[in-house]
């Protein structure tokens, strides 16, 4: 296959991406209380499905 090194096309660069709209005072807020929250259920989660599972477990004994 030829190769033509002479006439070489390059490709136009793509377009930058837009930065992002700057957050407003309640969006931070609410930002922070949903990472409050995550941060919460990661260790209340697993004591309420623990205890899900022993109040099942003692259902299916009776």
């Amino acid at each position: 296959m030829f190769v033509d090194f002479q006439n070489e096309w390059f490709p136009s660069e793509p377009p930058q991406p837009l930065p992002p709209p700057p957050r407003n005072e309640r969006a931070e807020k609410v930002t922070a209380w949903i990472i409050g929250f995550n941060l919460v259920m990661l260790l209340v989660g697993p004591l309420a499905g623990a205890t899900l599972f022993d109040a099942v477990a003692a259902m299916l004994r009776n």
